[in-house]
């Protein structure tokens, strides 16, 4: 069954979507990456224009990031000085990200960079995931062990400005982390993602920072990146959906947290190499679809207001008339439901270890 999007104005299956949301939070806890640069084009190819898409996604990306990272300050494994050195550089990012989404938005190209965005990405990251997995497998095959450096020192980290960061046990130049987070900004505002697949590795090979504080600071600094995507695309377009932001935030917190418990119990790097070939076929399904395959407009047609119901015209009238208070309780909503997700989880954990705690 179908239901309609009053501002994205399409027809969706929200259950599948759902499903889909699922599954891609359950990769994402698994893997330790986010999952916007799948759950994005799968909202594409259900027919969703992609600028809408992205804007949506990135609303989404900010509910599984709150829910992410308050696990992690629940477990004090998050280093607070060098996220907001990258969330610096993440808003000034993310505003450049969104000038250059509004040119390619005016002269009617912004579905097109976004698709070709995409393409060459997961080419390239799916290409990069698949040599590593298939490397790992056959290191472990052979039991060759490889030792790697902590730490390499580059040229980014003499420039000026030196700062210690307590928590991560570093000193080097600010601009290091700014930068970074400037670059993740900028493809986050452009592709509605959260950039963790970018920004998990240069922490770790390139400021350095400890592998145990990465997961919990990338998800902090996820948090404000997507949120002023969110609002900047609220602000400027209007295209944040609640209806399918709240589905879509609904099925990536359960998932994250399945896929988090899962990642506990067994070891992810194994499915790597499936992880990479998913990459590279959405790639080459985005081709496909960009390139070769009838393109279909799916737009509201002339019973398309008849058949919205109150909730339906309600959202879109709050869109147009009060476009900040629209993206401000799609903020709330995604932090909300975050907050609320990892608290659950919590709970739960403790009473579970209550239960299995022996009698005296």
């Amino acid at each position: 069954m179908d239901f309609f999007l009053p501002v994205a104005e399409v027809y969706v299956s929200l259950p599948l979507i759902f499903i889909l949301s699922l599954i891609v939070g359950v990769l994402s806890g698994l893997f330790g990456v986010g999952g916007g640069f799948l759950m994005t084009p799968f909202l594409i190819f259900l027919g969703i224009p992609p600028s809408y898409a992205v804007a949506n996604e990135a609303n989404n990306i900010l509910g599984t990031s709150v829910s992410g990272s308050t696990t992690h300050w629940l477990k004090n494994t998050l280093d607070y000085k060098m996220g907001f050195m990258i969330v610096i550089g993440g808003a000034i990012g993310t505003v450049i990200g969104i000038i250059t989404f509004t040119y390619f938005k005016d002269i009617g190209k912004i579905n097109i960079v976004i698709s070709l965005a995409y393409m060459y990405i997961l080419a390239i990251i799916g290409t990069i995931m698949l040599v590593q997995g298939i490397s790992e497998i056959d290191r472990a095959r052979k039991k060759i062990v490889i030792k790697k450096k902590l730490h390499s020192h580059y040229w980014i980290h003499g420039l000026p400005l030196r700062m210690r960061f307590k928590k991560s046990q570093l000193y080097e130049s600010a601009f290091t982390p700014i930068i970074i987070g400037l670059i993740v900004g900028f493809i986050a505002a452009i592709m509605g993602i959260g950039g963790a697949f970018l920004l998990v590795p240069a922490m770790i090979y390139i400021i350095g920072m400890p592998t145990k504080l990465v997961p919990g600071t990338s998800l902090f600094v996820t948090i404000f990146v997507s949120a002023i995507v969110t609002v900047l695309h609220a602000l400027n377009y209007g295209s944040i959906d609640l209806i399918l932001v709240t589905v879509l935030i609904l099925g990536s917190i359960l998932g994250v947290q399945v896929g988090q418990k899962l990642g506990e119990k067994i070891d992810s790097s194994q499915f790597k190499t499936i992880l990479a070939v998913l990459l590279l076929l959405v790639g080459i399904a985005i081709a496909y679809d960009t390139f070769i395959a009838e393109q279909t407009i799916n737009d509201l047609n002339n019973n398309g207001t008849k058949a919205m119901g109150n909730l339906e015209k309600f959202i879109l009238d709050l869109s147009k008339d009060f476009p900040v208070m629209y993206g401000t309780v799609s903020i709330v909503l995604a932090i909300v439901l975050g907050i609320g997700a990892a608290f659950v989880r919590k709970f739960f954990s403790d009473l579970r270890k209550k239960i299995q705690q022996p009698v005296a």
